[in-house]
């Protein structure tokens, strides 16, 4: 079997393996159990803590009033995580999954917010598993707008890895044989409530729009090792019974379950070790987190995993006697196109005629709005389009905090479930802007002297624009809903808050335009693989993990292939 390293005994014994993977989060942990499955013997490096499943999800079993301080952060943790501290993250259950900013920080040059889990698993466990096929309006949309440059690949191209991944990690949801977002292999979908069923009809009715229960990897019926979704809604918290995708729950069991995996935690990979001569990798340079010794570590290929903006900052820190700008920086594009998410946009309302209606649990999901902009007949005044997530639900008890009462009345109060309200936040699609980029700040180190990031990201003119739309067909839908007290809003948005950074190097069809080929190898060391967000040449509105997932798939068969013929 597989085991996890005793660094302070064995740090120089074994250290050459057939495949490295760095990083050990959602394509991380693809990569090794693809990897391993195939026969290859992988080391996994993960920079932070190790993370148990069940063992380590502390809060999980815990009822909210027995949390130390009843979930609010101390003031020791937003020192520790002045990032978070920004955001609605920093809730007593999960503040410590996040990385301590404090010791590894990064330099805003415009505002930035970067959520980082530095721990065995990565975001795989704060994930929110929201997980939508694109199809080909997504992979082809920079050649129609003649924005940026083409992906090399195409939705024939990876359906079948779409196939694979959703059969192993499970995801509930329905078919609606909708083009723009193809159908998948799907557990029973969870149940819309009431509300939202009757809110999705009417905008069928009157925009002849697609609202349907959100694709989710939360699986509605058990798989081997894992119990069908609880419906308690503590996904972050980490979950014990399995019920949701994550590396623990899913990708590393099957890894270890061949006895070819090794696991390192505390390993900062600091650089790709580059052969000038042979064109190729042997292996990866390791920062003990803990003794601050440097290791080396061999191997045939290498999986960069380490997410968007670390991948990039180890392919900059990599082969700089060859390219001073890193490994893969050759074409100019290495750390440039950063896209995001953007939300903090949307409406919400109070909805009348269900008071004797109510539903079951606490739904891990929520409905799903499909993109209609820039579709079909549908045109605007900017580029792509956006969904939208939200929910239909009865009002929490936290509705008559604001009335400050007490008493009897206080407590008969919040023995009724209240009324029911429905609310949607909107997910645009960013351009791959050039100039919205990263770059090593070699003036600011880390804790262990390490440089840090700059970001230097924003919205532009196209997004504004978009934005305005969303507002405001969110409020036309609701209302046209018969959905009462409608409000909109716009919060802004800082690039990294939708938390699905991409594109930092980018696939394509040329060297001289792109970082990585169509198999995501690095066009300057073709034993490189990088298949997390860096790899992305376009955001698309859809969640993209599932995406990830399915190019780590499809690397690592080829990858595998071509180490057979010799090719690598």
């Amino acid at each position: 079997m597989g085991d996890t390293l005793n660094i302070n005994n064995k740090a120089q014994q074994q250290n050459t393996y057939d495949a490295i993977v760095v990083g050990s989060g959602i394509s991380g942990g693809w990569a090794a159990k693809e990897l391993t499955e195939k026969g290859l013997k992988v080391l996994m490096l993960e920079r932070g803590r190790d993370f148990k499943h069940i063992v380590d999800y502390k809060s999980a079993p815990l009822d909210p009033w027995e949390m130390p301080h009843r979930g609010m952060p101390t003031q020791d943790q937003l020192k520790r995580h002045p990032i978070i501290a920004r955001t609605w993250g920093k809730v007593e259950p999960i503040i410590d999954y996040w990385a301590n900013d404090a010791e590894a920080p990064y330099v805003e040059i415009k505002p930035f917010k970067w959520w980082r889990a530095y721990q065995f698993g990565g975001r795989s466990i704060l994930w929110g598993r929201q997980s939508y096929r694109w199809s080909d309006f997504d992979f082809g949309a920079n050649l129609k707008d003649s924005w940026a440059i083409d992906w090399p690949i195409r939705y024939k191209d990876i359906q079948p890895w779409y196939d694979h991944v959703e059969e192993f990690i499970g995801v509930s949801g329905s078919a609606e044989g909708l083009p723009q977002l193809p159908d998948g292999h799907f557990m029973p979908p969870m149940d819309m409530t009431c509300v939202e069923k009757d809110v999705s009809a009417r905008i069928k009715e009157k925009f002849n729009r697609s609202m349907i229960i959100g694709r989710v990897a939360n699986i509605t019926k058990p798989l081997p090792g894992r119990t069908n979704c609880q419906f308690r809604n503590r996904c972050w918290e980490g979950c014990p019974f399995g019920g949701y995708f994550s590396t623990q729950s899913s990708t590393y069991p099957a890894a270890m379950k061949t006895g070819n995996l090794t696991l390192r935690p505390w390993s900062i990979v600091t650089r790709v070790l580059y052969d000038k001569d042979r064109k190729k990798a042997t292996g990866v340079e390791v920062l003990d987190a803990e003794n601050n010794q440097t290791y080396q570590y061999h191997s045939k290929i290498v999986f960069v995993n380490a997410s968007a903006l670390n991948s990039a900052w180890v392919l900059m820190n990599s082969a700089t006697d060859t390219w001073p700008d890193g490994l893969g920086s050759s074409s100019g594009e290495l750390g440039h196109n950063i896209m995001d998410h953007h939300y903090n946009v949307g409406a919400s309302g109070d909805v009348e005629g269900y008071e004797d209606k109510y539903y079951y649990g606490r739904r891990a999901n929520g409905f799903y709005i499909v993109r209609f902009a820039n579709l079909f007949d549908d045109k605007r005044d900017f580029l792509r389009g956006f969904g939208y997530q939200g929910q239909g639900s009865r009002y929490s008890w936290s509705r008559e905090i604001a009335e400050m009462n007490i008493g009897g009345k206080y407590k008969d109060a919040l023995t009724e479930p209240g009324g029911w309200t429905v609310g949607m936040t909107g997910f645009g699609e960013l351009l791959p802007h050039h100039e919205n980029k990263i770059s090593l700040d070699k003036d600011k180190k880390d804790k262990w002297g390490l440089p840090v990031l700059a970001m230097d990201a924003e919205l532009k003119d196209n997004e504004l624009k978009m934005r305005k739309a969303m507002q405001e067909e969110a409020r036309a839908m609701l209302e046209a809903s018969g959905v009462k007290n409608v409000i909109s809003w716009d919060n802004g948005h800082e690039i990294g808050d939708g938390i699905h950074e991409m594109g930092t190097a980018r696939m394509g069809n040329d060297p001289k335009t792109s970082v990585l080929n169509k198999w995501n190898q690095v066009w300057d060391a073709q034993n490189v693989f990088v298949t997390d967000g860096s790899c992305m040449v376009s955001s698309a509105c859809q969640n993209p993990s599932l995406t990830y997932m399915a190019l780590t798939a499809r690397a690592a068969n080829y990858a595998v292939e071509e180490l057979k013929k010799g090719n690598i």
